[in-house]
């Protein structure tokens, strides 16, 4: 009986000794709802009341950029719609008859969050700002995002709107995925050109984390009186990268920087599964298959040492036809989370050459020649 409690004891004391978690504490972050994500897999670091629907401000425009960036056509040239652009809050601007191109308007609405982009963008986009909502919550439900009601493009208060912080870090890490949005939300300032007529403006980014913490490349912030201060931030380093989304947070810069600092010292970075046999077969080759090579292997990052749970997914054709050359592309290898999403792809390559085999070289030659 005295070693069984003897037992107890020492696991008790081995329990309590245990180091303490990367991440922050929930009574540490002024923020009503927070999350921390890892930015390729997914997965969760840390969070606090991050599945509950609140509203979300002006990191809605996330949503609206995406869109607008996915609908092509983004350096053609228009007139604003003069409803839309009459809107109160935060601008880029624009007056009636502006000339502006979508691509100005993403600016508009990444760095100093113009409602009136937003709108425009809306209305250029889908034709009405209700036809423009519904594509929205379209692809809200693509991503994932089950806690979410988009109802306006700027993140004024419409009734029901809003998203979970969980939601918003899921969509973050899907627009960043894109290389403009990307290349645009990361901008302290830029140079754009609209107007009547058209001329250079440079556009200041609202999200001042840009110049405060190293490795912030983006994305968003957003205030209302009912959101209060709202801030989404994606932090790359050592080719890991972090989202981090606070919602209603009165301290939200310190909020971020204090999450990345106690946590990236924590990551390890790894490259993504790749299945053991990787092979497809050949037809008419000197060998009956070629090995295929992943172009690309992306990094994600582990804390302490653990890793998500991932599925693997190939598109290929059922064989190949002799010729085939090393670096051809083949298919294409996908990685899956475990709710299903697909979280990353590249391009499966033949290994190796694989020449016509001689017996099929002479059906040919007699087939063409004789």
């Amino acid at each position: 009986m005295k070693r069984c409690i003897g037992f107890l004891v020492g696991i008790i004391l081995c329990l309590l000794l245990l180091p303490e978690p990367a991440v922050m504490q929930a009574a540490e972050v002024s923020a009503q709802a927070c999350i921390l994500m890892e930015g390729t897999t997914g997965q969760v670091l840390y969070e606090k009341n991050a599945r509950t629907k609140r509203s979300m401000a002006s990191t809605t425009k996330i949503m609206t950029t995406l869109l607008t960036l996915e609908s092509g056509g983004l350096d053609t040239e228009f007139t604003v719609d003069s409803d839309a652009i009459h809107v109160e809050g935060s601008s880029m601007g624009l007056q009636e008859g502006d000339t502006v191109t979508k691509r100005a308007l993403c600016y508009g609405m990444l760095l100093p969050s113009g409602n009136d982009a937003a709108n425009a963008a809306a209305v250029a986009v889908a034709g009405s700002i209700p036809a423009f909502a519904e594509m929205m919550n379209a692809r809200a439900a693509r991503i994932g995002m089950e806690h979410t009601c988009f109802v306006t493009p700027s993140g004024l208060e419409g009734e029901g709107h809003g998203a979970s912080a969980y939601d918003m870090a899921l969509l973050a890490r899907e627009a960043m995925q894109n290389p403009e949005f990307r290349a645009i939300c990361c901008q302290q300032s830029a140079r754009v050109h609209f107007g009547n007529p058209p001329y250079d403006r440079t556009l200041y980014n609202s999200n001042k984390l840009l110049g405060m913490c190293e490795g912030v490349i983006g994305i968003k912030t957003g205030f209302t009186d009912e959101a209060g201060r709202c801030l989404i931030s994606a932090c790359e380093r050592d080719g890991i990268m972090l989202i981090c989304v606070t919602l209603d947070a009165p301290d939200d810069w310190n909020d971020h920087i204090a999450l990345y600092e106690e946590t990236f010292p924590e990551m390890q970075r790894r490259q993504l599964p790749v299945p053991g046999m990787l092979r497809i077969s050949v037809a008419g080759g000197v060998r009956p298959f070629v090995s295929l090579v992943p172009q690309e292997i992306p990094a994600f990052g582990a804390l302490d040492g653990r890793s998500p749970d991932l599925r693997t997914r190939t598109e290929l054709p059922p064989f190949l036809f002799a010729p085939v050359r090393q670096g051809d592309p083949v298919g294409r290898l996908l990685w899956y989370d475990a709710a299903g999403r697909c979280i990353a792809q590249t391009v499966l390559t033949a290994g190796e050459d694989c020449a016509l085999s001689a017996e099929k070289t002479k059906k040919y030659r007699r087939f063409f020649f004789f």
